[in-house]
């Protein structure tokens, strides 16, 4: 009787206050008030509003990356990513810790497969994954028009809620696997993140929201406190 192989081992990463002890796409948000794209009081309310409804699960995600995106998609390519090399600069890597980039070399280095799942999109958090040293990352993906610039629409699944299950299955099948050829760790601070963290194999409550925190508490789930959220 032939033994089955191994599965490889698979670390699923959330960003924001898992890796990351700030939203980043709330950041962004208040940067781009800060270096005068937006109207400061007017962007500063309906951002604050879009943020409490994530932190209650009920954000409308396509409404929001539309507002959030719409000031990049006027400023243009160039504009928007000399902005965004600043914000990693200034606001991004401030924040990027040792402990969390300690916990994904330890994955790395034990030859774990990194991948971050974020609800944040791709024009956010695509220079945050590289500065974690991580290659795959799944984020909300932006259409694009004609020209290759968004338009504030999203494409695809958004990779948030239940998303995110939908999402790493995907990004499974594309190399040929499914859930029973991996053995799968996630890392999450939210409760929106429940789906995944049900679906996996480890789930790693991480600097959990008390909703989160009670869950894992209840199941017997593993709770890490790597920082003290900002």
């Amino acid at each position: 009787m032939t033994a089955k192989p191994a599965r490889s081992r698979l670390a699923l990463f959330d960003l924001d206050h898992t890796l990351l002890p700030i939203d980043s796409d709330y950041a962004w948000g208040v940067f781009t008030q800060e270096i005068g794209w937006t109207d400061p009081e007017l962007f500063r309310r309906k951002n604050d509003e879009f943020y409490q409804h994530y932190k209650a699960g009920t954000l409308d995600i396509h409404e929001y990356v539309r507002f959030a995106t719409d000031a990049v998609r006027q400023k243009g390519p160039v504009e928007a990513a000399a902005a965004h090399d600043r914000f990693m600069r200034e606001v991004v890597q401030p924040h990027l810790l040792e402990e969390s980039i300690a916990l994904v070399r330890r994955h790395q280095q034990a030859g774990d497969e990194v991948v971050i799942v974020t609800a944040t999109n791709e024009f956010v958090t695509w220079a945050i994954a590289q500065a974690f040293g991580v290659t795959e990352l799944i984020a909300v993906e932006l259409e694009r028009d004609g020209d290759g610039w968004i338009t504030g629409a999203i494409r695809g699944v958004p990779s948030a809620r239940e998303g995110k299950v939908t999402r790493v299955e995907q990004w499974l099948a594309a190399t040929g696997r499914g859930w029973g050829d991996v053995e799968t760790t996630f890392y999450s601070d939210s409760f929106n993140d429940l789906p995944l963290l049900e679906k996996v194999d480890h789930p790693v409550a991480t600097n959990p929201d008390d909703r989160l925190r009670a869950v894992a508490q209840q199941r017997g789930w593993r709770i890490l406190d790597l920082f003290d959220k900002k």
